[in-house]
């Protein structure tokens, strides 16, 4: 028997889950399909992003950072702690329990909302009547057809495969491994050197193990501004520890008992680095496999993402696609909107996602947070442009919070003055990017931030100075 609903959503992570619910708030009739297992054999929504992705590894760079400020910088507050020791499976146990308690925050919202939820894999099995039929296949082998009248599609990505690096997530891990170690390795290699690689280097670098990251591009973090990246490079290897080798290309992956022996070309010829675990954080891929696309005419480029126009419609009416299915940055909070723009154009409202002001965070110490254009994509344009900087080693409430590394940097069109992009580098950056965010979707200049009164002491102090310093009048430098 075939169930009838205006809406199917083929998977549950922030794409699908938020553009089901808000599809319902719309009053339609709304079915997500997700397959998502989580590790005691259990319907899990939310995605990568809540199951093994944003969520855990928050929760476990958190508890690293409180290790570490415990044992290196808890003293200088006058707290003493005695004997620091490390109860890995406490800090396992409640990065579980974080995720259990917000995947299952979906499946209540979705009974909230009246969304029909069913646990197992879909696919198209082409065109019906008034839409399209999806057959979703349980994990017990059981088929149920939906037919929709509307399909968006939200599956997500996968991490990206190398050949000379296999994951089995025993000794080679993925996202999934990496956030799953029982034990701290003495010895961890990173292959990849971009926000998943520095965020799970971070944590285990700080639990104690001696991290080397391997990174096949001849610069650090090329996407973000080179003022940032050049200085997060220095805090992250001078201060942090963390060994990352640039131009550092692996080759061969071998297995030598209980350790690996990694092989790499870079400037100087072929390197070997031994390691006890290796993760492999070299990007992700379309999650597009097995939907059948074929079957309803929807196109895929040759990387596998979902062709879709600038409103994440397909080239076959009635279906659409968001996410890190489609082209764009591959962000929880880009799917989401991109998820409740679908929704809302199916009810018949007008709605769009702004590229150009979807905020990018690296969840390091300390944070890096950017949204806007960089200054070398502005001199690469001909922009004549000029920069506001204000330090965090200048702020009252750094400070006070011992977290004065890192500034905020403001760039704004010479002759208008409007903001063209914000980056920042310091304490909370992922908090106070938001800030820069409504500043560039409304299209303020930096005189409107230098005129609008900020608390004191305040981290967003910082903002204000810097768009201060664009007309060359910082009051606290």
């Amino acid at each position: 028997m075939t169930q009838a609903f205006d809406v199917v959503v083929i998977g549950g992570g922030p794409g699908g889950y938020i553009g089901a619910i808000r599809a319902a708030q719309l009053g339609l009739s709304v079915a997500c399909v997700d397959a998502w297992t989580n590790a005691k054999n259990k319907p899990s929504l939310g995605g990568t992003c809540l199951n093994v992705g944003c969520i855990p590894s928050k929760a476990l760079l958190e508890s690293s950072e409180n290790y570490e400020r415990a044992g290196h910088h808890f003293a200088e507050h006058g707290v003493m702690v005695g004997q620091l020791s490390l109860d890995l499976p406490q800090m396992l146990a409640r990065k579980d329990r974080i995720v259990d308690q917000l995947t299952g925050g979906v499946a209540y919202l979705f009974k909230k909302h009246k969304v029909t939820s069913f646990h197992g894999h879909g696919r198209f099995d082409g065109s019906a009547e008034d839409g399209f039929r999806v057959v979703v296949s349980s994990p017990k082998g059981e088929e149920t057809v939906l037919q929709g009248r509307h399909v968006i599609i939200a599956t997500g990505s996968v991490p990206r495969p190398i050949p000379a690096a296999p994951v089995d997530n025993e000794f080679i891990l993925d996202n999934v491994g990496a956030l799953s170690m029982t034990a701290v390795p003495k010895r961890l290699g990173v292959i990849g050197a971009g926000v998943i690689g520095l965020e799970m280097g971070s944590v285990w670098k700080r639990l104690g193990s001696e991290v080397t990251l391997l990174e096949a591009l001849d610069a650090f973090l090329p996407a973000a501004d080179e003022q940032v990246s050049r200085e997060a490079l220095r805090m992250l290897t001078k201060d942090q520890g963390l060994d990352i080798r640039l131009g550092a290309k692996v080759t061969q992956v071998a297995r030598k008992g209980k350790a690996l022996k990694v092989t790499y070309s870079d400037a100087h010829g072929e390197q070997v680095l031994d390691v006890d675990r290796l993760i492999v954080a070299v990007g992700r891929v379309p999650n597009t496999e097995g939907l059948q696309l074929e079957s309803v005419g929807v196109p895929c480029d040759a990387r596998g993402f979902i062709e879709v126009d600038g409103h994440c419609r397909t080239a076959v009416p009635g279906i659409w696609a968001v996410g890190d299915a489609v082209r764009g940055p591959m962000l929880a909070h880009k799917a989401e909107e991109e998820g409740v723009a679908v929704a809302e154009q199916i009810a018949g409202q007008q709605s769009h996602v702004d590229f150009n002001t979807i905020p990018w965070v690296i969840y390091t110490a300390p944070e890096m947070a950017w949204v806007g254009q960089t200054e070398q994509q502005l001199r690469a344009q001909g922009v004549d442009y000029r920069t506001g900087v204000f330090p965090f080693a200048a702020n009252g409430r750094a400070k006070s919070l011992g977290e004065t590394r890192g500034f905020v940097k403001i760039l704004a069109d010479r002759q208008t003055d409007r903001m063209l992009g914000v980056h920042i580098l310091g304490p909370f950056a992922s908090e106070l990017i938001t800030e820069a965010v409504v500043a560039l979707e409304f299209h303020a200049s930096s005189e409107d931030i230098a005129r609008i009164v900020h608390a004191h002491p305040a981290l967003s102090e910082v903002f204000h100075e810097a768009a201060l310093a664009v007309d060359g009048r910082s009051l606290n430098m």
